[in-house]
């Protein structure tokens, strides 16, 4: 493969560096906005983490072992995130499971105290100190983007990498679909959001069909996720916990919707893993230097 030394480092880098900072504007929104709901921010935050560490993932074989120190705080801090996330998923989760025949009482009290938890949580996650915390890690984060060396990660460098985030996730499909474990699927669901968010760097090269492939790798991440969400929700109806009392009711019901989305996963994953990490890579980088042949 003859390299295009003149413009196709160029591309990668200046798509590398747009997207980074892209990042860090969006993780200081739910810090500065005093207006913003803390589920918002969370929300805002807990993504702005995601694409961050998936980038960082992408770029540490070129930038070193600054990366992977900052993935692995922003990891931390999301993990501190973690049940106000949960708690929104309880309450994403009952609605997933459509019209449900209970008496109006107990959907009532239900959803009340789905509520009540996820009300607790937010107060007690996002406080003023995790806030400024974050700060001074955005702080952090933005002055190492200036000091990083981008020019390395070419179109070439970059495509591989993409390709092992590819290959990470495709070496994690579960190969019995409907015996595998949450933990198996949530490992894959995790693959799966890094390569999503990785793909953003493609963009360029052919946006329509880059735009169309992350939409399909959103659409699988959304099927997993819906699946852990039921299974949050599914631990509250063990015993002594608030959603017991319906365990008899709603557990079949939990099942049969993960089922469901598990057999959706499934055709997805097939059509979006089809091709070997290989092919994948000598794809982008014969996208990518066919676009850098077009710049002036």
């Amino acid at each position: 493969m003859v390299r295009n030394t003149d413009t196709s480092p160029d591309i990668a880098a200046r798509a590398l560096e747009a997207l980074l900072g892209d990042i860090l504007a969006e993780g200081r929104k739910p810090v500065e906005a005093p207006d913003m709901s803390d589920a918002d921010g969370v929300h805002e935050l807990r993504k702005a983490f995601k694409r961050w560490r998936a980038l960082l993932r992408l770029i540490a074989p070129v930038i070193g072992a600054e990366a992977d120190a900052l993935r692995l705080e922003a990891r931390d801090l999301a993990r501190e995130m973690a049940a106000a996330r949960d708690s929104q998923a309880m309450r994403e989760a009952f609605a997933d499971l459509g019209e449900i025949a209970l008496p109006p009482r107990s959907r009532a009290a239900i959803t009340e105290r789905l509520a009540r938890i996820e009300a607790n949580a937010e107060a007690a996650s996002l406080t003023p100190a995790l806030k400024a915390r974050v700060g001074e890690a955005l702080a952090r984060a933005a002055a190492a983007i200036g000091r990083w060396h981008l020019e390395g990660l070419d179109c070439e460098e970059t495509a591989r990498q993409l390709a092992v985030g590819y290959g990470r996730a495709a070496a994690a499909i579960p190969q019995d679909w409907p015996n595998a474990s949450p933990e198996a699927l949530h490992r894959f669901r995790q693959r799966v959001v890094a390569h999503r968010y990785q793909m953003e760097v493609a963009e360029t090269i052919w946006p329509r069909l880059i735009k169309l492939w992350i939409a399909e790798a959103q659409r699988l991440r959304d099927r997993l996720g819906a699946h852990q969400d039921l299974a949050v929700l599914g631990r509250l109806l063990e015993p002594r916990q608030p959603l017991s009392a319906w365990r008899s009711r709603l557990a079949p019901l939990i099942a049969a919707r993960q089922a469901a989305h598990v057999e959706a996963a499934r055709r997805l994953a097939g059509r979006l893993f089809a091709e070997r990490p290989k092919a994948f890579r000598r794809r982008l980088t014969t996208l990518w230097q066919h676009r850098a042949s077009r710049e002036p």
